[in-house]
């Protein structure tokens, strides 16, 4: 796909999708001097939210479906990799706040609302805003979008207890979100992570160098499709838990349901959801860089492989001392990426293997809901008055 003409993925329906997918180490680098070049504000900004705590600042990463997946995937890593001294990083979907909201947010706690919206449409994205504004009594709100003309930038604009950093050339066309996702998580992983701002930006770098790794070796990826199969399933450990929804979810949109999926930890398969696993099955497993937890990624591999159920079951890895040794797709690189960075190529083969597979099913990519009945912003949602 990525080696084809304009005008033949045109005629696939895929153009969109597979240019979006493609220009991701390229925003990654973008992404990385939007962050550099408005640290100064966004520093500000957050040292304002901190003076509401007298400890911690309740830090709540907040979205509805591939944009809730990005709070799910680095929440993880920051804590351990931020400032907790500072902040207690949590991750709790636009949907739960808006419909519960008292199950999930606490009054009495100083909030930073963190919001990932590729459109900045989605109405729980601006409701999530108004229910914590009503029902907490301390509350700031970082707004990570990628639409200057969305609501969410716009309403927010005039807000002096908002602040909001876009990325306007992640602002996908397809159906699908990829690059929006991968430089929310990015940025937001930027913002946040404890570590030197030069750190910072290598690994940026070599992120981008293994994406471009994805393109040049798009028939391996191929090669895990080869054979008939109608299930796959996506696990992975810490961070990469949250990355494995959104790897299922890509496969889920872009066949328009016709392959079925699933995912979970690479511990918790094992308690029922392991029969989902028959020999119509891919199994995906993304390898923690992390020496202890990559024990139990390449044992629920091993695991599977050894049950011989299963049609392939294939782990998505960096190279490192102790691989899996069977099946995989292992980068190559410089250096070992820390999780929330090593997503962002990880998450790339995963949309790959959507793309392949859309096509394969005889799907549309850029346009995967024939009938219209999911759409790229959520329609038909009615928001009810919530009074704290």
């Amino acid at each position: 796909m990525f080696h084809r003409t304009h005008d033949e993925l045109k005629q696939l329906g895929a153009a969109t999708t597979t240019s979006e997918i493609m220009q991701q180490p390229e925003l990654w680098r973008d992404t990385f001097l939007i962050y550099r070049n408005q640290l100064d504000d966004i520093e500000t900004f957050l040292s304002d939210a901190r003076s509401m705590a007298d400890g911690r600042l309740v830090v709540i990463f907040t979205g509805a479906g591939t944009s809730d997946y990005v709070g799910d995937t680095c929440a993880p890593y920051l804590r351990h990799a931020g400032d907790t001294s500072r902040y207690e990083f949590k991750s709790i979907a636009t949907t739960d706040i808006v419909s519960a909201p008292l199950d999930f947010v606490n009054p009495d706690e100083p909030t930073l609302l963190v919001s990932f919206a590729r459109s900045g449409n989605s109405p729980e994205s601006l409701a999530a805003i108004e229910v914590v504004r009503k029902c907490v009594k301390q509350a700031k709100f970082l707004n990570i979008t990628c639409a200057p003309n969305g609501k969410l930038a716009v309403k927010s604009a005039a807000d002096p207890d908002s602040h909001t950093v876009l990325i306007p050339r992640a602002n996908d066309g397809g159906f699908a979100m990829t690059g929006s996702y991968t430089c929310m998580e990015l940025l937001a992983t930027l913002i946040f992570d404890d570590a030197s701002i030069n750190q910072k930006e290598s690994w940026v770098s070599i992120a981008a160098e293994m994406g471009e790794q994805v393109i040049l070796r798009e028939h391996e990826i191929a090669a895990f499709l080869d054979d008939d199969f109608n299930r796959v399933t996506y696990l992975g450990s810490g961070s990469f838990g949250g990355l494995a929804q959104e790897a299922q979810l890509k496969i889920l949109e872009l066949a328009h349901g016709l392959i079925a999926t699933s995912y979970d930890t690479s511990m918790g398969y094992r308690h029922g959801p392991k029969s989902f696993v028959d020999s119509k099955t891919l199994v995906f497993v993304f390898v923690s860089e992390n020496e202890y937890t990559r024990q139990y990624d390449l044992d629920i591999l091993n695991e599977i492989d050894h049950d011989n159920i299963a049609q392939k079951v294939i782990a998505i890895q960096q190279k490192s001392d102790n691989p899996y040794s069977g099946i995989s797709f292992t980068f190559d690189s410089a250096e070992r990426l820390p999780e929330s960075y090593l997503a962002l190529p990880f998450v790339m083969v995963a949309q790959t293997v959507a793309l392949l597979n859309s096509i394969r099913v005889g799907n549309t990519p850029d346009t995967p809901s024939p009938n219209g009945t999911v759409n790229r912003v959520v329609k038909g949602v009615t928001i009810h008055p919530f009074n704290a």
